[in-house]
């Protein structure tokens, strides 16, 4: 936050490909890349859930940062020795420095980092789902749903536009804002895009055709930290999600959808803004609330149709290892 200023992301990534032509260097390879996320992280939550309805786990690894970082960057102090077992480093920063010594803009979540060389590949995180579900079909599980549908994907391009600058995005403008005006103007622009997405929502399950999207990835993300975080915290305080009942009841579906609840850890998202956050939350106190159980309610979203996987199936379990700590998400 800057006194006086608009909040502005630094969007300068780094937007190598791996494609399965390898025409940037780096071909798709099973086993040969690593997933580096928080679960703390929207963006980076993207990431894991579309790696886990795709059936990615055994051709990408998949690193878990903790939820508290420091100037250095996000650190692996979750994992035995606080190094990551794969990469062998402490923090994020060292393989974006293997890349590039001089590199000087964010060292961000999720990145995916080349095992052999140790160096971050991309940390381009728009790009990098889209790529996941594109250009690593090969190893996608059977039953893998499609989630960006070539004739679908003008629409979520254009849903995926709006959503991100007036609400992924929006809810950091108004946390972040150095001015009253800036706030005011991102709050207003935030709740006249949820009003929005109510309302396209109200005849719908899902935001662009029957079956899950990459747009309602990108949605859920945020919408999953509202009440937790952004509510609060980021001071987006016209309503609680759970007072907004239709994207409540289609949060909640997708919520309890496998591939989108199981991997939500509330604890560190909580953990991550209330901690790390010191300019806006200077006494480092991390609240104890919200009730998580109306996250396991019946959501009644079914009575609109829709195929949740389309063609395909849901996931199976979560894969060994990658479980979200009992007692950070919701439960019976």
């Amino acid at each position: 936050m800057t006194r006086g200023k608009d909040y502005s992301r630094d969007s300068r990534y780094i937007t190598t490909r791996i494609t399965a032509d390898g025409r940037d260097g780096f071909p798709v390879e099973a086993g040969r890349y690593r997933l580096v996320v928080s679960r703390a992280c929207p963006w980076a939550s993207r990431a894991v859930i579309v790696r886990r309805l795709l059936g990615l786990e055994s051709a990408l690894g998949m690193a878990v940062a903790g939820p508290e970082h420091d100037e250095r960057s996000w650190s692996f102090h979750l994992d035995p020795g606080g190094r990551d077992p794969v990469l062998g480093i402490e923090r994020l920063r060292d393989a974006y420095l293997a890349r590039d010594p001089d590199y000087d803009r964010g060292i961000t979540v999720p990145a995916i980092v080349d095992v052999p060389s140790g160096q971050v590949v991309t940390n381009d995180f728009p790009q990098m789902t889209i790529d996941l579900s594109l250009e690593w079909k090969a190893h996608h599980r059977p039953g893998a749903p499609d989630l960006y549908p070539a004739a679908l994907r003008p629409e979520i391009d254009a849903v995926n536009s709006l959503v991100y600058e007036d609400v992924n995005n929006g809810v950091y403008r108004a946390g972040f804002a150095g001015s009253q005006e800036a706030y005011a103007s991102a709050y207003e622009r935030l709740f006249a895009r949820l009003d929005w997405l109510s309302h396209r929502l109200g005849g719908s399950r899902y935001l662009v055709g029957d079956t899950i999207t990459e747009a309602d990835v990108r949605l859920f993300t945020t919408l999953v930290r509202f009440d937790a975080v952004y509510h609060g915290h980021f001071k987006c305080n016209r309503r609680k999600l759970s007072e907004m009942p239709v994207l409540w009841a289609y949060a909640r579906d997708l919520f309890q959808t496998p591939g989108f609840g199981d991997t939500v850890d509330f604890h560190h998202i909580k953990r991550h803004y209330y901690l790390v956050h010191d300019d806006i939350n200077p006494t480092g106190i991390v609240p104890q609330g919200p009730d998580l159980s109306g996250w396991l309610e019946p959501h009644r979203r079914a009575a609109f149709g829709g195929r949740p996987f389309g063609d395909g199936t849901p996931p199976g379990p979560v894969a060994p290892g990658e479980e979200v700590p009992a007692g950070h998400t919701a439960s019976a």
